[in-house]
């Protein structure tokens, strides 16, 4: 079930970072970026955000997005050589939500602005978006 009302509502002011129920494996586990297969998992014409980072001695976020068709979206992402590059620091791991599309664009331009992420999403949200705090992806699940 996606995050934050219905489709056609306006988005409500969101203050306090809300957990959007990152996507894992039923062992818990968040999957290598590089290495899904975005259709076998169903995610044709299935909304959202997602969140790329790199693992390593010292794991970073590498970059925030969101899409109303996440197998294109990760496909897109996955051919970025701005992100592709940082699979060399330890592989690249995602983690997706299904977020309401009148939410995505400010849960990205949160994820972007407050994670620091290595590549900067220009497209995704824009000045006038307001940022919607989410917790980011955490190593157990609680």
């Amino acid at each position: 079930m996606a995050l934050f009302g219905s489709d056609d509502e306006k988005p409500a002011k969101i203050t306090t970072p809300v957990d959007p129920n990152w996507v894992r494996t039923p062992e818990g586990r968040f999957l290598p970026f590089l290495e899904l297969d975005p259709e076998e998992l169903g995610l044709n014409k299935v909304g959202g955000v997602f969140l790329i980072w790199h693992g390593g001695v010292r794991p970073q976020w590498v970059y925030a997005g969101h899409g109303k068709d996440l197998a294109s979206a990760f496909h897109q992402a996955g051919n970025n050589k701005d992100i592709s590059y940082y699979d060399n620091n330890g592989g690249l791991f995602v983690a997706w939500a299904l977020v309401k599309e009148p939410y995505r664009a400010g849960v990205v331009k949160y994820l972007d602005q407050s994670f620091k992420t290595l590549v900067e999403n220009t497209t995704d949200f824009n000045d006038n978006t307001d940022p919607i705090p989410v917790l980011p992806p955490s190593a157990k699940k609680r």
